[in-house]
């Protein structure tokens, strides 16, 4: 899937569920702080993804997509430990970029394949809006929380570091 059809399908999903969000254009960015900063919000508001790779036992890999406040990092030993893991690791960038549907700096957290689980750290969900590039580096939305939550049923679990 392209960054255009993985944007496409998330503005369809939005309009169908009538979620409440707005979009906000900026400059070409991917890196959180920086574009938290082009968008006006604050970094604990942004929605940090992280596609890790869990291996359970020898044969078994998962992938999670993990979501956490901007001005937090991914706790992988809570990743691990919430799947039981035996190792962790941020997937590399081909297959969390294949697995995402967009490039690196541009994941959503939403996940649109059934292999990327979506575990999301219950301090994004305390603010009234969420804001992410939506799988474009030169647009962002912002998003209502309970719209998010209501649309996307995440696993809500402490991941954040």
């Amino acid at each position: 899937m392209s960054e255009h059809e993985t944007y496409d399908r998330l503005i369809a999903l939005l309009d169908e569920q009538g979620a409440q969000y707005r979009t906000i254009d900026h400059a070409p960015e991917g890196a959180t702080e920086v574009v938290s900063e082009l968008r006006g919000n604050n970094l604990a508001q942004a929605a940090k993804c992280i596609v890790v790779m869990v291996k359970v036992g020898k044969k078994v890999t998962r992938y999670v997509l993990a979501v956490v406040p901007g001005d937090r990092r991914v706790d992988l030993a809570a990743v691990k430990a919430l799947l039981e893991g035996t190792y962790v690791s941020f997937a590399s960038r081909d297959i969390a970029e294949r697995l995402a549907g967009s490039v690196s700096g541009t994941v959503l957290p939403f996940s649109f394949d059934e292999r990327l689980e979506l575990v999301v750290d219950p301090e994004l969900l305390t603010h009234e809006e969420i804001f992410f590039n939506a799988a474009r580096l030169d647009r962002s939305l912002a998003l209502s929380v309970k719209d998010y939550v209501r649309i996307t049923a995440p696993r809500v679990e402490a991941i954040a570091g």
